[in-house]
């Protein structure tokens, strides 16, 4: 009898403890922001400060989101299945500390942000496409696979790109 109630105060005890660090974390990850649109969720981790500083002085500050570029666009199934991969891979960069100096986007996250840059900018890439062979391209040769930071390399994180080379990276504020 008295072994039965030890356990299931045991028991009890283990999960409001369990329930207890469940909400540590969450607080102290800060996770629920990942839910949201706000590009200050990108700067929960210091690594991403570099991105978010080039980005406020970009063009694309003033008009687009993280989420809008890095994300599919279609479907909030396929917007929250890349979050869940993104936010697993960054988490376990930054974790293990695997990450490079210099971030690099990864082959299935830069076909999403392609994809979209043609989405928004469909007039102009229609117009680069349909004269691919005469005037956009200086090889002579219709090169329809290149990514369109291959020309805009500074658009939207500017140049510099790692944790060093940004000034002001470290203390990222709110631009008025």
């Amino acid at each position: 009898m008295k072994t039965g109630k030890l356990l299931v105060y045991s028991s009890i005890a283990a999960f409001v403890v369990a329930i207890g660090v469940f909400v540590y974390l969450l607080n102290a990850s800060r996770a629920l922001s990942y839910l949201s649109a706000d590009p200050k969720a990108c700067i929960n981790c210091h690594v991403m400060n570099t991105s978010y500083a080039t980005w406020q002085h970009s063009s694309h500050a003033r008009n687009v989101t993280c989420i809008q570029c890095h994300l599919p666009t279609g479907s909030v199934v396929d917007k929250y299945l890349a979050k869940m991969r993104d936010g697993w891979n960054h988490s376990r960069a930054f974790t293990m500390n695997t990450f490079a100096q210099r971030i690099q986007i990864s082959d299935h996250a830069a076909d999403r942000v392609q994809a979209n840059c043609v989405s928004c900018h469909a007039v102009v890439t229609g117009t680069i496409l349909a004269n691919s062979d005469r005037y956009h391209d200086f090889t002579g040769k219709v090169q329809v696979e290149r990514k369109c930071w291959d020309c805009h390399r500074d658009v939207p994180h500017g140049m510099a790109r790692n944790l060093a080379a940004t000034p002001n990276n470290l203390g990222v504020r709110e631009l008025k």
